[in-house]
């Protein structure tokens, strides 16, 4: 029989490419997993790796078997969610949020975690979604809270499952000085917008652009509440989702955009786990954390 560690050793590097990245996800050292790989070579009767330049490829037998390991992986999974009854012995539950959502939802929702059901252990991480989806497929996470603008839709990735929790209205945020403006309006101002490559970039550079203009993107950051500060002291002009005010007033004016875009604000899962218990409980207290904000 197999080994489901090394199986899965086997499914990361399909993933990652490179066996020093499987080892620094796993938490191994990249000859301990080489090792691993070695040993499963040897349990398989073929060849399952050869090198290339200083990494390793796959042969067609370690190629299907990679596709074997997925699947065995899903299975143990469902499994274990099936037998997990036990409330004492639950597992932890791994999330990884976008900010927003971490710095709103999450605190929300934990709250309703702990009445409901407090021997549950919720562990986050604040990460990007274009990471954070791709870390769920890798079973680094058990649930992934993340977003997609308007004709931007997210990479849906073999065996995880996308849920809406709901749509966020997009705003123009200007300095609490200012009277609201149209789009158009801003075509001289300087910009702070998320860096270049994210979907949430490609997205507003495409609003100002249909606006008439290219935009002045004189400041660039990941975080939402640094454009929120930026806006406030008067430097730039911004476009912030609702959800950045959580259940506070905003801070700056806000003038609505072209149509009235909202993002829409999803929780994704494997497949294998959505019928686990403590997945259904952490996203039953998203889905209302989310509904009550505001």
């Amino acid at each position: 029989m197999f080994e489901l560690r090394r199986l899965r050793m086997l499914h990361e590097l399909a993933l990652r490419g490179t066996i020093a990245e499987v080892a620094a996800s796993l938490a191994y050292s990249p000859s301990t997993v080489s090792q691993q790989l070695s040993l499963l070579e040897r349990e398989a009767g073929v060849a399952l790796l050869e090198p290339d330049g200083r990494r390793v490829r796959f042969t067609p037998a370690g190629r299907m078997l990679a596709e074997h390991a997925a699947r065995a992986l899903e299975l143990d999974e469902a499994a274990r969610a099936a037998l997990n009854t036990d409330l004492q012995a639950l597992e932890p539950v791994r999330i990884a949020a976008m900010p927003t959502a971490a710095e709103t939802i999450v605190p929300a929702a934990l709250t309703i975690l702990a009445e409901r059901m407090p021997q549950l252990r919720v562990e986050l991480a604040e990460l990007p979604p274009e990471e954070s989806l791709f870390e769920l497929a890798a079973r680094r996470f058990d649930l992934v809270i993340a977003e997609q603008y308007p004709g931007h839709t997210r990479e849906r990735h073999v065996g995880v499952e996308h849920d809406l929790l709901g749509e966020d209205p997009i705003r123009i945020a200007m300095p609490p000085s200012e009277e609201p403006s149209t789009l158009r309006t801003l075509h001289d101002r300087a910009w702070v917008m998320e860096p270049a490559g994210t979907a949430v970039r490609q997205w507003a550079v495409q609003q100002c652009r249909a606006a008439g203009f290219e935009p002045d993107v004189r400041f660039e950051a990941d975080d939402l509440t640094a454009h929120v500060r930026l806006v406030e002291a008067g430097h730039a002009v911004a476009m912030i989702p609702d959800l950045i005010w959580g259940s506070s007033q905003p801070t700056t004016t806000l003038a609505d955009l072209p149509g009235h875009p909202v993002r829409e604000v999803f929780t994704a899962v494997r497949t294998a786990a959505r019928d686990d218990d403590r997945i259904r409980v952490v996203r039953d207290a998203l889905a209302e954390a989310f509904a009550a904000r505001g």
